[in-house]
């Protein structure tokens, strides 16, 4: 299955996960505007946004850019949508990385971007089982990494429940730059 020709749902108890709309930058602005949930979104890499965003033009400039960054096979950003209030919570982005410069060759990279009272292991740790075990086969990867922030308690037991390792390897920017944090799950323990 290519994802960037036809996108998958996933659904689970609580939440599921769709393709991102432009209709979700209400909902979303909730948790881009969330000062206590920013410290913990992945903004390595992408050219200095911290994913502070603090009005609707701007969300709806992101949403846009996410669009069109699926559109074109960049990267896939699905909305994280808690079924009891039909509200997005959050997104969960995945692109495929090769590199020569780094262990991260071969690798999903996963951004996890939710609002803080949403950030607790078992909304995490069900939104991570209704898309990575697919995730291997839908971005041709052999793991699937996923940057955690160290006062990130509640991503970090979710993920060392789920067989994430801590990476020794920083992974490397587009500059050279390291960036650290990342944890790792291989295929082959998924």
């Amino acid at each position: 299955m290519d994802v960037f020709k036809a996108l998958p749902a996933f659904d689970g108890a609580r939440f599921k996960l769709r393709g991102v709309q432009k209709s979700d930058a209400a909902d979303l602005l909730k948790v881009y505007s969330d000062e206590r949930a920013v410290p913990f979104f992945n903004g390595d890499n992408c050219h200095g946004d911290d994913f502070h965003y603090t009005t609707i033009e701007r969300m709806n400039e992101a949403v846009a850019f996410w669009l069109f960054s699926y559109e074109n096979g960049y990267f896939v950003r699905w909305a994280i949508i808690d079924k009891s209030t039909d509200t997005a919570v959050g997104t969960i982005e995945l692109f495929h990385r090769d590199s020569d410069a780094d262990a991260y060759d071969n690798c999903g990279l996963l951004r996890l971007d939710l609002r803080s009272d949403c950030e607790r292991r078992d909304a995490i740790t069900e939104i991570l089982r209704l898309l990575v075990p697919a995730a291997f086969d839908l971005f041709y990867c052999d793991k699937i990494a996923t940057k955690i922030p160290p006062a990130a308690n509640e991503r970090l037991a979710a993920a060392a429940a789920l067989g994430y390792a801590l990476s020794a390897a920083p992974l490397m920017g587009q500059a050279g730059e390291p960036y650290y944090d990342y944890y790792v799950l291989d295929k082959s323990r998924a």
